[in-house]
């Protein structure tokens, strides 16, 4: 999939299964907080990818994006560790 493609993808979604991770690269099963539709996709393990990226993640199926009161996982690794 080309870039663009992945940055114009509407999407919304918190992840429900981690499926992978290499150093903070990840491939997780992120799920619609509103209609629990779920795709694959990429993500990073930063303080910014988890809360302010996911978030603002709007669902391809339902076009919502994270509740107010959305809580952002944290890293696996402590902000600043190399990996």
């Amino acid at each position: 999939m080309k870039m663009l493609d992945l940055l114009s993808m509407e999407r919304k979604m918190k992840i429900r299964k981690i499926l992978s991770q290499h150093r903070r690269d990840f491939t997780a099963i992120y799920e619609c907080e509103h209609c629990e539709a779920e795709i694959e996709h990429y993500g990073y393990d930063d303080a910014n990818f988890h809360q302010n990226v996911i978030p603002q993640m709007e669902c391809k199926k339902c076009g919502k994006k994270a509740p107010s009161d959305y809580r952002a996982l944290t890293t696996k690794h402590p902000e600043g560790f190399q990996v």
